[in-house]
């Protein structure tokens, strides 16, 4: 299947370490986490749960999120939050321990929001350097960093792709080579920027891709972006990664599109 699931915004009616069985008998092999923990570093027994999780319920974690802060409550990542520079790098290294221990070599790098007391540049200074501990740390294991624009924060300075782009290409001149764009279409289709032109300029370099139909970041088919053909042409010019299923829904219809879906499933 092309497809991976993304277990931290589907099957969430489940406990999070039931999770990948749950997507393994709803047949998938793949799954994305974001950070499952509520710390950058949890106990050795909280990693080793989820590791297992994983690994007995037969499916490959193909994407994990670095720790981003209290989600809920509107943190969106600490790579430029002034201050939490060194909880970033102690994450950094548990992040790449998971890699190791279940071949995950896919990143997300929630960047952070802008804060009040800093200037831009401040923030976007330390963010170079904590991406760089970031790249150097999952290097070893073969794993890319992956930027992403976001929407629905507007103290999130990534909206779209050029915005994510340019801290790739910060981040590759001083040396980050491992570094690469998520490319979330429902985010960037919901902050106005051309998919499609995305798609044929960048296409072929895109690290992930993630997707949700807008309105409403449901199942395909629920809105109205045509999310199939910007898959399809993706792989056409060159895209081979999987596609993660990152969209709100209940279990009982999050599935059903792909039934007749005319992607590869």
């Amino acid at each position: 299947m092309s497809y991976t699931l993304n277990c931290s915004i589907l099957l969430t009616e489940l406990p999070l370490l039931e999770r990948a069985a749950a997507a393994k008998a709803a047949g998938f092999d793949s799954v994305e986490f974001w950070w499952p923990f509520a710390e950058a570093v949890p106990t050795g027994k909280q990693v080793d749960e989820f590791v297992t999780s994983i690994k007995n319920a037969g499916v490959q974690l193909d994407g994990l999120n670095f720790f981003a802060g209290d989600m809920p409550a509107g943190d969106r990542g600490l790579v430029s939050w002034k201050g939490r520079c060194g909880e970033f790098k102690e994450n950094v290294e548990v992040v790449a321990a998971i890699g190791q221990a279940t071949g995950c070599t896919s990143f997300n790098a929630l960047y952070g929001n802008r804060l009040d007391g800093f200037t831009a540049a401040e923030q976007d200074e330390l963010a170079v350097k904590n991406l760089l501990a970031a790249t150097a740390g999952v290097a070893k294991i073969g794993g890319t960093v992956l930027i992403e624009p976001v929407s629905g924060t507007e103290a999130y300075p990534l909206k779209t792709a050029a915005d994510a782009l340019a801290v790739v290409d910060a981040v590759k001149a001083a040396g980050g080579k491992n570094i690469a764009l998520l490319a979330d279409f429902y985010h960037l289709a919901v902050n106005g920027d051309d998919v499609s032109a995305i798609i044929e300029a960048h296409a072929k370099d895109f690290g992930h891709i993630q997707i949700a139909d807008a309105p409403g970041r449901g199942a395909p088919g629920t809105g109205t972006l045509p999310l199939l053909d910007w898959i399809s042409r993706s792989r056409e010019l060159g895209y081979t990664g999987k596609v993660s299923l990152e969209y709100k829904q209940d279990a009982a219809t999050a599935f059903d599109w792909l039934k007749t879906a005319s992607a590869s499933a």
